[in-house]
């Protein structure tokens, strides 16, 4: 079995060019009012702000690329490319329930906190075990990256709390969850590329 589909590394790159070309360029269209380190990404997607339409196509092609790297992804284990798609289908589904201009949404934080815990537990689920698992895949590196992305998340909520940079946070956070599937899939492709050698020097032995 490949252990994984060239695509994917097209996939996975993409994603975390999309999503920081994304909400760059809605904050730049969005009204001089709005403040991209005290607020967050989603208060671009409300409906009557000028940068919905280039946000709301940003997630749609960030949960798309997810969920394709996911499929594309043979050598994680199922669960953890469950969890991959299913940040994916998250991403997708705050265009649905976007947050509002102001106040809170219990859906579209509901929505988050899924996709957000779907994605910082993939990395976890999906490792293998054994000297050649590929890199992006072996316990020790997957469960600090996660636990990077929980204390990601801990930053989020304190400035959100203290009315501080949340959306520093929030930028910084979503932009190591979309760079992580790459490293990933390089990581794979780095071992699929080995094993190739490999086996070509022991057929080159036997004859």
């Amino acid at each position: 079995m490949r252990l994984v589909a060239w695509w994917a590394l097209i996939s996975s790159s993409c994603a975390p060019v999309l999503l920081v070309v994304g909400f760059t360029t809605a904050t730049l269209l969005e009204e001089p009012g709005y403040n991209p380190v005290t607020q967050t990404i989603s208060v671009l997607a409300a409906g009557n702000h000028r940068g919905y339409l280039v946000l709301t196509g940003t997630l749609i092609a960030v949960g798309t690329c997810y969920m394709a790297t996911a499929w594309g992804l043979r050598a994680a284990k199922l669960s953890g490319r469950l969890c991959l798609a299913g940040g994916g289908v998250a991403a997708i589904l705050l265009t649905v329930f976007p947050a509002p201009r102001t106040g809170g949404s219990m859906s579209h934080g509901a929505v988050v906190g899924v996709g957000f815990t779907l994605l910082a537990l993939w990395p976890v689920f999906a490792t293998r075990r054994g000297r050649r698992a590929p890199w992006g895949l072996r316990f020790v590196p997957s469960v600090v990256v996660s636990a990077l992305m929980w204390m990601g998340a801990a930053w989020f909520l304190f400035e959100v709390e203290s009315d501080g940079a949340a959306g520093v946070a929030e930028r910084v956070v979503t932009s190591v969850q979309a760079l992580w599937p790459v490293v990933v899939v390089a990581s794979c492709l780095w071992q699929a590329r080995r094993q190739a050698r490999r086996r070509a020097a022991v057929a080159q032995a036997r004859t």
